[in-house]
């Protein structure tokens, strides 16, 4: 008897602490994009979304360096907001990389990983350490909610013009096929 309780404590601990780790990254799918099966999205299921002015939003690496989204216009800019503490930001981490790799020599294209607990060091020693080449950034102004609402991981897809294409919320495979030629549709947009 004192087992099988033991058991059911255990298990329910186990029930609890993953349900809080769910609810912390609120892995969710609220958008039209994000309905697609497994997280596809296709040129098609893109809807342009309202963005507010890109102007005041700006973000800084580990050496300093600020980098505001109104001085990428002309390129095509993916942002991932993300946290080192987040499970569903880590599982897509290798694609993302993958996705960044793919485009390697484009400068048409500009890849921003923010991290939202602003904490540089911490953010910059996770890439170092699994040897990802993407470049981390924390925010230097507030991040409007149509960019960044409740949940973790976001990811925002702007055109050459800084207006925002695509908004998605929760984890998804970077490397998809409707996600790269998406990304080169834009990137061979005028």
């Amino acid at each position: 008897m004192k087992i099988q309780f033991k058991n059911l404590v255990v298990c329910s601990g186990l029930f609890i602490i993953t349900s809080i780790s769910l609810a912390a990254c609120k892995n969710t799918y609220k958008n039209k994009e994000d309905k697609a099966e497994n997280g596809n999205i296709t040129t098609e299921e893109v809807a342009e979304v309202e963005a507010p002015a890109t102007s005041g939003i700006s973000f800084k690496d580990k050496d300093g360096k600020t980098v505001s989204l109104s001085s990428l216009k002309g390129k095509v800019v993916f942002i991932n907001f993300w946290a080192t503490w987040c499970p569903p930001c880590i599982q897509e981490m290798l694609s993302i990389n993958e996705l960044k790799q793919s485009f390697k020599g484009n400068d048409d294209i500009v890849f921003l990983m923010v991290d939202v607990d602003n904490n540089i060091e911490k953010s910059s020693a996770f890439m170092e350490d699994k040897k990802y080449d993407l470049p981390v950034y924390v925010p230097t102004s507030d991040i409007p909610s149509d960019y960044l609402g409740g949940a973790i991981p976001t990811t925002v897809i702007l055109d050459k013009s800084g207006d925002m294409i695509v908004r998605m919320e929760g984890g998804r495979d970077g490397k998809l096929p409707q996600i790269i030629k998406s990304l080169n549709e834009l990137i061979e947009s005028n």
